[in-house]
């Protein structure tokens, strides 16, 4: 990504200092470079960001605009103007990213009222989309230059407050700390107490005994990295070396990462996460503290980046050679009060309530499921045993389908036509045998009626 590009990105890597090579249309393209990595800005839109700007790179027109343009074209917004010279395929992909940003705010906005049990209200998709500041919610569908300009003046106004954000963020942490800390000491009971009170003190005191941590940004802080991380001569210090070998993109700045990564020799003078007195939080917001204590009085024109003549005329100064100690968190008063405690307790109190609440309008909803899961449970077994009863009641109307007529006097038909055969074999004639086994020879009788004959 170019130089002209960091600029806009003051919202990637809060860089705005331009430094770029001047296009000639009449060279070859230049080779392909590969795509910077930023760190992510910490903003929710991050990636909507990140893709709108890495398409607008791409359009020649417009990367020769930004060259041009200064600090306040860019972050009021007025670059945006030059969207409309833009190519078709540029404006096409633009409104492609456009209409995935508003499908993805809206997925959010449907988990928000998830949450909050509101899925019978009908979304106003138009009405909630205007909080989101960085897109224009009412048009949803194209990207134009009033969506440039919202999300280059959104994301400065943003960026400008992050640091305060994550100062609140560390403060409630904090507050959350040390309110587990006394609830926890009251479950205790008193000789208990004691030997816990007497452990984290133990544990505090252990934490102060560290090294001399430098001033960041100092002669002394500075070259401990160029010793201890580039390996060079201590003797040998030289800052515009040092600037150098440490903008690690080479865009001719040093933008936010890139100083804190300076920072980090020192913090690991106060910090081991193999430790229990060393809060890695902590040393998160002590990085912070001392990249903001290097831009106040290196940064002359305040643009969150560092150059290589504001670096150069900050080693001029008296501080430089002559800084006062370091005061690390554990120096300075506490970033809280114990107001804000109370009040932050409160919050907490207020919290855990609403989540009884809830808790136990859920336990009823399920108890109610419970007692009609027992009514559909008993409605299927009433159900179940009319069908079994129906089931037998027609087995026996088709046993008695199957049967056969009965006769006058009740009885089976088919007994009947057996006692009748029965009859007639009682009178069939039985023809004698002699000892032998052998029919005898009976007269046969006279045939009657027959006329008589005489000699």
């Amino acid at each position: 990504m170019t130089g002209g590009f960091k600029v806009l990105l003051l919202l990637l890597s809060l860089c705005l200092v331009v430094w770029t090579k001047p296009i000639d249309r009449n060279q070859d393209p230049p080779e392909e470079e590969k795509p910077e990595e930023n760190a992510d800005t910490g903003l929710y839109y991050d990636r909507y960001l990140r893709e709108v700007i890495e398409v607008l790179e791409t359009d020649p027109h417009f990367r020769e605009k930004l060259q041009t343009a200064n600090t306040d074209d860019i972050k009021n917004g007025r670059l945006s103007k030059e969207l409309d010279l833009v190519g078709h395929h540029v404006r096409t992909r633009l409104d492609e990213l456009k209409r995935q940003e508003v499908s993805r705010l809206r997925m959010l906005l449907k988990a928000k009222l998830d949450s909050t049990n509101a899925q019978s209200v009908q979304m106003d998709h138009a009405s909630l989309l205007k909080q989101f500041e960085h897109l224009d919610p009412h048009n949803q569908n194209t990207f134009e230059a009033k969506d440039l300009e919202l999300l280059i003046v959104t994301a400065t106004k943003d960026l400008e407050n992050f640091d305060a954000e994550r100062h609140e963020e560390f403060k409630r942490y904090e507050m959350l700390k040390e309110h587990e800390r006394r609830e926890y000491l009251k479950s205790l009971d008193q000789e208990k107490r004691e030997e816990e009170e007497k452990r984290i003190k133990e544990l505090k005191e252990k934490h102060r005994q560290h090294p001399k941590v430098n001033a960041p940004g100092s002669v002394d802080q500075l070259r401990e990295v160029w010793k201890e991380t580039d390996g060079l001569d201590p003797q040998e210090f030289n800052p515009k070396t040092f600037f150098k070998l440490h903008d690690t993109n080479g865009d001719g700045v040093l933008d936010e990462q890139e100083l804190e990564a300076l920072f980090t020799k020192e913090l690991e003078k106060v910090y081991d996460p193999k430790n229990e007195e060393d809060d890695m939080m902590e040393m998160e917001e002590e990085r912070l503290r001392m990249r903001e204590h290097v831009m106040q009085n290196v940064d002359l024109n305040h643009d969150r980046l560092v150059s290589l003549e504001e670096f150069l005329k900050s080693t001029e100064k008296k501080e430089f050679n002559n800084p006062n100690e370091w005061e690390t968190l554990d120096d300075t008063k506490p970033v809280y009060t114990e107001e804000e405690l109370q009040r932050f307790e409160a919050e907490l109190q207020d919290r855990e309530m609403e989540l009884g609440r809830r808790a136990e309008k859920l336990r009823q909803e399920q108890e109610l499921l419970k007692e009609r899961s027992k009514a559909l449970e008993a409605q299927k077994r009433e159900y179940q045993q009319a069908v079994m009863e129906m089931s037998q009641k027609q087995k026996e109307q088709q046993a008695l389908n199957r049967q056969p007529p009965s006769g006058p006097n009740g009885e089976l038909q088919f007994q009947q036509e057996m006692q009748k055969l029965a009859n007639e074999d009682s009178q069939v004639v039985k023809v004698p045998v002699n000892q032998n086994g052998v029919q005898n020879n009976l007269p046969a009788e006279p045939p009657q009626n027959l006329p008589q004959h005489t000699s």
